[in-house]
């Protein structure tokens, strides 16, 4: 361990920073190639396509499961320990499923590559926590992760989509995150007790002025403060998220049914909405946290639910295209805040780290709640709902965010004055 594990927040430098996106990716991944996961099953197992959609849920689910019930472990210093368990996992599962197109081998190779990929995503969550600035930071973490899975996406069918192929995809990204993992940051140290302690367990190097920095320690109140904000934080996300994805879920068949679209239409809007991510992602990167968190997110929380509203409407192609991409600009930089806003409020990634995996429980379940949905209220009422959502889910989230800028504002003072003296 070095002396920038001991730190409060740590600069983003490229060995740390190459491994904590590489694990996000890797955990993240099967959500992205869900549907060529669906095409490879049907070829692997002869299923029919609910048969496959359910094995993939199913995989998906492990990995907000376990992401979510290991996240604590990655608050402290077995995080490094989780991330490459649950990774050399997923190269386990993932790469015997791709090598084995034996029923019982692939299913239950995707099942162990989802849990796997659950402590990936709860460790690098985490991680992300470690850095300074966790708004840049988060706007990095989202252009490494979009640009990467827009390549994948685009390369694998000209490759290939068989169980090979795509299975050894999820295997190869498991493998190498596994292989960057020394490089994850750790948890840092609380109090200056903690501080010794550690010291006197591992070798620590010490800088040539004999003086680390430590995370300042908070009052009774500001704990219980935190605590009660990072759970509203969670619920608040993952009912955002549910409300964002089934709209992307039901977009297909909205945009057909209600404004005409057409396949090459809906593959220039999927398309253009992962290049408005990839925007959204450098806009943060150079923003920073410039605008504080709460006003971006309240502005992008009411924009967006008001352009999910408009979309309920659009009745011609291209204004539907438009309003999508929009849309999901707004998503993805709203995404972003989210994950710094948690970032920020607690430095060991006690809440980074559970926020990923509880994203994917909404994203696991979104197609059967949008379908729900559109079913009673109609593709109007159906967008008018989500738009509510958002309008609603802005209030706790705004609150969640003013605070955790506050706090970063007050470590980031009190760590700039005081030292604390580690004796060598």
């Amino acid at each position: 361990m070095s002396n920038s594990d001991l730190a409060s927040r740590v600069p983003l430098r490229l060995p740390s920073a190459s491994a904590t996106f590489a694990i996000a990716i890797a955990g993240y991944l099967g959500v992205n190639l869900s549907p060529y996961m669906i095409g490879a099953l049907q070829s692997a197992l002869g299923a029919d396509v609910l048969t496959a959609s359910w094995i993939v849920t199913g995989a998906l689910l492990a990995t907000a499961i376990v992401g979510l019930a290991i996240a604590p472990l990655c608050a402290g210093p077995r995080r490094r320990l989780v991330a490459r368990a649950g990774l050399a996992l997923g190269v386990v599962g993932f790469g015997a499923a791709a090598l084995l197109p034996l029923p019982g081998v692939v299913v239950g190779g995707l099942l162990l590559g989802g849990a796997g990929a659950g402590g990936a995503v709860a460790a690098a969550g985490a991680a992300l926590a470690a850095f300074r600035n966790p708004d840049r930071v988060a706007g990095f973490n989202g252009l490494a992760n979009r640009g990467i899975i827009t390549v994948v996406l685009a390369v694998l069918p000209v490759i290939g989509l068989a169980p090979l192929e795509v299975f050894g995809a999820l295997a190869l990204f498991s493998l190498i995150g596994l292989l960057l993992s020394a490089w994850l940051p750790a948890a840092p140290v609380h109090g200056p007790q903690a501080g010794a302690a550690v010291a006197e367990a591992v070798p620590v190097e010490i800088p040539p002025t004999g003086h680390i920095r430590q995370i300042p320690v908070r009052s009774a109140a500001t704990t219980r403060a935190v605590t009660i904000a990072g759970f509203t934080l969670l619920v608040t996300f993952a009912l955002w998220a549910a409300s964002e994805d089934s709209l992307w879920a039901m977009a297909g068949v909205m945009g057909t049914e209600q404004a005409g679209l057409t396949p090459e239409g809906l593959g220039i809007a999927l398309s253009g909405a992962t290049a408005g991510g990839l925007l959204g992602s450098l806009v943060l990167t150079i923003v920073g946290d410039r605008l504080g968190r709460a006003a971006p997110l309240g502005i992008l929380l009411v924009a967006g639910g008001a352009l999910k509203i408009v979309e309920g409407f659009a009745a011609d192609p291209t204004t539907f295209i438009v309003i999508f991409v929009a849309w999901n600009t707004i998503y993805a930089l709203a995404f972003m805040y989210f994950v710094s806003t948690s970032a920020a409020l607690d430095a060991d990634g006690r809440w980074s780290g559970p926020l990923l995996a509880v994203y994917l429980v909404g994203s696991s379940l979104t197609p059967v709640i949008g379908a729900a949905l559109v079913e009673v209220l109609g593709f109007q009422g159906f967008a008018i709902a989500l738009g509510v959502a958002s309008f609603v889910l802005a209030v706790p989230t705004v609150a969640v965010a003013r605070l955790s800028t506050r706090l970063q504002r007050e470590e980031r003072a009190a760590t700039s004055t005081t030292t604390e003296e580690v004796p060598a």
